[in-house]
């Protein structure tokens, strides 16, 4: 039976990409060279070394389901770029959201339910 379901994202420069999934909250819990895990509380995400990819050209996205959206988003545009067309809005199917795009292209959506 599953029991969780966890994402495989690319990097590009594994320095970079601790750095900003840090500032999320995330910790660094393996790190294997071409591969890292990262954690925050119940959450894990993996990453992949991927050197070719162009951040630009990056079709990896993610959505992370969230509490108390309005004051996350207020702690993250402080020290993080939202992406210019994800700022905080209520969407038509029932969700606050904002996004961010992180250092290899991959985009985050943040999400709340109303």
């Amino acid at each position: 039976m599953i029991k969780s379901v966890i994402s495989k994202l690319p990097f590009i420069d594994k320095q970079k990409t601790i750095d900003f999934y840090s500032s999320l909250g995330f910790q660094v819990t393996s790190d294997h060279g071409d591969y890292l895990i990262v954690m925050s509380e119940q959450l894990e995400l993996h990453f992949f070394s991927f050197p070719a990819l162009e951040p630009s050209n990056s079709d990896f996205m993610i959505y992370l389901r969230v509490v108390d959206i309005d004051s996350l988003y207020d702690s993250l545009r402080k020290k993080l770029a939202i992406h210019p067309n994800g700022k905080l809005e209520t969407k038509s199917w029932g969700q606050r959201e904002f996004s961010m795009v992180d250092p290899n292209g991959t985009l985050l959506t943040f999400g709340q339910g109303v």
